[in-house]
């Protein structure tokens, strides 16, 4: 007779236990147990509990490799959904074994959990082991599936759960998804029909629609959801969130420094139009005495110089570039749509910065086109007031679009859920690369759904308080995508690429860095641990079948993105994981957490402009101004949802800390504790640095870092 103690966990998030029959049998190398209902007098399963069981066999099971959870119904109860943690069992010599689940078993369904430690295929020896992981990825195929979002964007999930059920009554008029006094749609089919394994906790989907809630209730009642008149005063734009500190300490540094510190920095020499949406290149002070410039921007040489009479910076810093200039060329062309029953306007600018002596980088001189001619001044701070301020505004304006829909939408929450829904596809619970990757897509395809049904939807955010409209914002994105490519995604080499890679002052470069530093280092060791050679990652299906997908379904097969369809060696195994960690959590982080802080001060990250560009110097006025920027209405309702995101996320897991036990053995869970102490270290360093900056950047403090995208 063989004794075997079983533990099961059950998820601590709220409504976690269940009230149904819970049987279990092992699986060894040789043998099988009964299965046996587990069943103690009083409540099992109970939310956060974590049950003692012992099941007793005729002989020695051998080594464990498998366990079948049966959830079935209890007597007269009704089915309620279980979450699951894991499974741990402690064999008759001693031997503890742990089964991985941390996933919602929802029907009357059975649940095949393998022992924790990491194999790829070719590890596994045993025909019931090999035929699991084929059995255990053709059911997640079969229920997971892709589905196209935009023509030219990433795709995304379609699963059966989002189909909503036949109406029961079609004579009755069906739901138009316009919650009373709120002032856009919200299409709750994307999100209320969701997998379980996919969606918000409990705690986390009401926490993030309560905070929405009241914040557009007050709103509502301080009447700026309904006006749809211009802001009377500058000072009013201040009101809409009194306690709220807004960043607007000048353009140099919101380009240098906002969140992800915008592509828009780069310090390469090039001629013509090189460079695409948002992007900086730096020329040295002689090319503008050249009778062409080398710049897109075609400023005459003369108003410059007129510029640093008035007491502009001349010369650089040592091997510090001391001009650059912003081509918004990504944004050119694209029609703009009505708001409020106004035509709103738009443009791709070009702005040229200078970095002083002082280390302040300071635009120099503007343009609101891409095209020059007599109808298109190019604007400088020696112009009046207004002149200057509207140009700048438009650049902010075209910074919008570039942040909102490239670097933040597409580049990370786009690009990411197909990291995700790949991974689910191709790789089994048991492989290394899967226990890596999970707690990295932790509710990025929950909030997803929920930026579908709010922000680019028909009736959505993008349709009711952008210039561009759903379809405009799109474009922009599909734009984008068609011009990223893998060495973009490759943060070192990204940096000096663009020649940044010694800029004072760009702590978004120093922090990103410190952190792909140790990110990289962690996947290092992960990776050798299970790939000791390259022939064991070229001969791994599994992972070729997920980076084929990835190519595929985000990449959408284009060849010019220089995304790889295979990897053969460990080096581009380690680059690979290491960009979609990276992009999944601090790249996100570095998008997302300053948001409120640039855009409260809304002419500083203006979604829509009311009145075409200026065509001629001297006609701006503060009226004018005001009657450019977008209306309260349009304002606030861009305002409430950036409030919203930027929020502290709840039940929020902070960079390397995984508390859902995938890894068992030494060498990974070593390396976990590794990470930790390496991200603990860039901690302590950021904030020492911040104490002595006037404006403290600390979007990307490990501490404030998520592991996934979870808002």
């Amino acid at each position: 007779m063989a004794t075997y103690k079983v533990k099961v966990a059950t998820g601590t998030e709220a409504l976690s236990g269940t009230t149904d029959s819970i049987s279990l049998t092992i699986v060894g190398t040789q043998g099988e147990s009964h299965k046996q209902l587990l069943n103690h007098f009083g409540r099992d399963f109970a939310t956060g509990a974590v049950d003692e069981y012992t099941v007793r066999c005729q002989q020695d099971l051998g080594e464990l490799i498998i366990i079948r959870l049966y959830k079935e119904r209890y007597i007269f109860f009704p089915k309620k959904s279980w979450f699951c943690n894991y499974v741990q069992i402690c064999a008759p010599g001693g031997r503890i074994y742990h089964f991985p689940a941390y996933q919602w078993l929802d029907g009357y369904e059975t649940l095949v959990l393998r022992e924790a430690t990491g194999k790829t295929t070719a590890d596994d020896t045993l025909p019931i082991l090999l035929e699991h992981r084929k059995e255990e990825l053709r059911a997640k195929q079969d229920f997971y599936h892709w589905r196209v979002f935009v023509p030219g964007l990433p795709n995304y999930v379609d699963i059966p759960s989002y189909r909503p059920p036949v109406r029961q009554n079609p004579n009755r008029p069906e739901w138009n998804g316009y919650i009373p006094g709120f002032p856009i749609l919200i299409n709750f089919k994307a999100i209320r029909f969701l997998n379980l394994n996919l969606r918000y906790s409990f705690i986390k989907t009401a926490s993030f629609f309560f905070r929405l809630g009241p914040m557009a209730v007050a709103f509502k009642f301080r009447g700026l959801l309904d006006c749809k008149q211009s802001w009377k005063r500058l000072k009013d734009i201040k009101k809409i969130f009194p306690a709220q500190k807004s960043i607007i300490s000048g353009m140099g540094w919101g380009i240098l420094n906002q969140t992800r510190g915008s592509r828009a920095i780069s310090g390469r020499r090039v001629r013509g139009r090189a460079l695409g949406r948002g992007q900086f290149l730096w020329v040295s002070v002689p090319q503008w005495h050249q009778p062409r410039p080398a710049l897109p921007l075609p400023a005459d040489p003369r108003q410059v110089s007129r510029y640093r009479r008035h007491g502009g910076p001349v010369s650089g810093r040592g091997n510090v570039p001391t001009n650059g200039a912003g081509d918004y060329r990504i944004l050119e062309g694209i029609p703009t749509i009505e708001l409020n029953g106004r035509k709103q306007h738009h443009c791709a600018p070009l702005c040229l910065l200078h970095f002083g002596p002082e280390g302040k980088l300071m635009p120099i001189a503007i343009q609101l086109s891409q095209t020059p001619g007599p109808n298109c001044p190019i604007f400088l701070p020696s112009d009046s007031e207004w002149d200057w301020l509207l140009a700048k505004t438009w650049v902010r304006y075209a910074e919008f679009y570039s942040h909102e829909a490239i670097s933040h939408l597409l580049e990370t929450h786009l690009i990411a859920e197909a990291f995700s829904l790949a991974m689910l596809r191709q790789l089994p619970m048991c492989h290394p690369l899967y226990k890596l990757l999970i707690p990295h897509t932790r509710f990025t395809i929950q909030i997803n759904s929920i930026g579908r049904a709010v922000l680019i939807n028909e009736g959505g955010i993008s349709a009711r308080s952008m210039s561009l409209g759903l379809p405009g914002f799109a474009e922009v994105m599909v734009r984008a995508l068609s011009e990223i490519t893998y060495d973009n995604l490759y943060l070192p080499n990204d940096f000096v690429k663009r020649g940044v890679q010694d800029l004072p002052g760009y702590y978004y470069r120093d922090d990103s860095l410190a952190v792909w530093d140790a990110l990289e280092r962690y996947v290092t060791e992960i990776i050798t641990y299970y790939y000791p050679c390259d022939a064991a990652v070229e001969g791994d299906p599994e992972l070729q079948s997920w980076v084929q997908e990835i190519f595929k379904e985000c990449l959408l097969g284009r060849e010019s993105s220089g995304f790889p369809t295979c990897l053969r060696t460990v080096p581009e195994l380690i680059r690979y994981v290491t960009i979609v960690i990276y992009t999944c959590s601090a790249k996100h982080a570095a998008v997302n957490m300053g948001q409120l802080e640039y855009t409260s001060w809304m002419p500083n990250f203006p979604s829509s402009m009311r009145n075409p560009p200026v065509q001629a110097k001297g006609l701006t006025t503060l009226e004018t101004f005001m009657d450019t920027l977008p209306d309260v209405k349009t304002t606030c309702i861009v305002l409430l949802v950036l409030w919203t995101l930027s929020r502290e996320p709840d039940e929020k897991r902070p960079l390397g800390h995984f508390p859902d036990i995938h890894f068992v053995e030494e060498v990974p869970r070593r390396s976990i504790e590794t990470l930790r102490q390496r991200l603990a270290q860039i901690s302590h360093d950021i904030r020492q640095r911040n104490k002595s900056l006037p404006i403290p950047y600390y979007y990307l403090d490990p501490v404030l870092i998520e592991n996934s995208i979870s808002i």
